[in-house]
């Protein structure tokens, strides 16, 4: 059963900013899905730090101090508070996964380039044509499609194997553009964040946690692929919100407040206020949409869609507390 914590505000559109950019957003950010958090959030932490030691992948001081400032294990336990342990030890492993690949390819696109493509591959043949792994992070990938393999039926892995294929791209989209910054608008910008963003593949892992396979009329419904991209975006988005600081620092681009203070020429406060109110949007529509087609859908499309209501939930109590965005405490934000 997950756990619902008393005393964490939800930020409310009306309240009146003060102070940090912390503060600008909870209190500006419309967010009215409770917090939760997965009883076996402990135990889910002792297995991302178990399984990224196992396949090499914090034998770096850097990679695991990374991991010890982002906290998978707590994103994981945060947006997947229902579902049960096994299931939850996934999720928690892919964020730690997604977390470490994201910084190297990062990392290997800006000193080189020339690098980025054959790193990137490699994920996609390991998961396309199930070629033999030849790098720490690829051998962690084919052991993550294992444990997929392992929860969800043939259909749900392809879902999985695709949209993190999809990932993958984003990455490379990603490194094109942080060559041409000015040539980013905000369109551009959130098509390549809802790739990078990497939570569409944890979403047939949200099926599979279900008593029941999902019906066709639940998993094809027209209005679930709406619903997907709302949730995506508002989850990234937000997590946007808190990491702009540390972002606009490192030089990223791909960022939606970022985007907004390149587009209007702004303060990045203001930037991050035009932001809030896009999400704002988001979460609203995908509130109406959830509302109109719920009676349409199965005990098993309700769990499936409350994994998507989990990682709008999640990722915004994550970020807020997170040392990797620790630095949005330390902008102060106009009264």
């Amino acid at each position: 059963m997950s756990t619902v914590h008393q005393g964490i505000p939800a930020a409310s559109p009306g309240a009146i900013p003060a102070g940090s950019l912390k503060e600008l957003i909870e209190s500006s950010l419309y967010m009215p899905f409770p917090f939760l958090s997965n009883p076996h959030e402990a135990e889910a932490a002792a297995g991302v730090d178990t399984w990224l030691r196992t396949w090499g992948l914090t034998d770096d001081p850097a990679v695991a101090d990374m991991i010890i400032r982002t906290r998978p294990a707590e994103l994981a336990s945060y947006n997947s508070p229902a579902v049960d342990s096994g299931i939850l030890q996934i999720v928690a492993n892919q964020i730690a996964y997604q977390f470490v690949f994201d910084d190297k390819a990062e990392e290997v696109g800006r000193r080189w380039p020339d690098r980025l493509l054959p790193m990137l591959c490699e994920s996609v043949d390991i998961l396309r044509d199930g070629r033999r792994p030849t790098t720490p992070l690829g051998a962690a990938l084919a052991d993550l499609h294992r444990q997929v393999r392992t929860r969800c039926t043939p259909a749900q892995t392809a879902r999985w194997v695709w949209r993190s294929c999809e990932y993958a791209h984003g990455l490379l989209y990603e490194a094109v553009a942080q060559a041409h910054p000015a040539s980013v608008p905000i369109g551009l910008c959130t098509s390549i964040r809802s790739l990078t963003a990497g939570v569409d593949p944890f979403y047939p892992l949200y099926e599979a946690a279900q008593s029941h396979e999902l019906a066709d009329s639940d998993l094809y419904h027209p209005a679930m692929p709406r619903l997907r991209r709302l949730s995506v975006d508002a989850a990234v988005w937000t997590a946007d919100l808190f990491s702009a600081v540390k972002e606009q620092r490192a030089g990223g681009i791909i960022n939606l407040a970022l985007a907004h203070q390149r587009a209007h020429h702004c303060s990045l406060p203001a930037a991050v206020g035009l932001a809030i109110r896009q999400i704002n949007g988001a979460i609203r529509e995908f509130e109406q949409l959830y509302a109109e087609i719920r009676p349409e859908l199965t005990p098993a499309g309700i769990g499936h869609v409350d994994g998507m209501v989990g990682w709008i939930r999640g990722c915004y109590h994550w970020s807020r507390t997170v040392p990797r965005y620790a630095d949005a405490r330390t902008v102060p934000a106009p009264a």
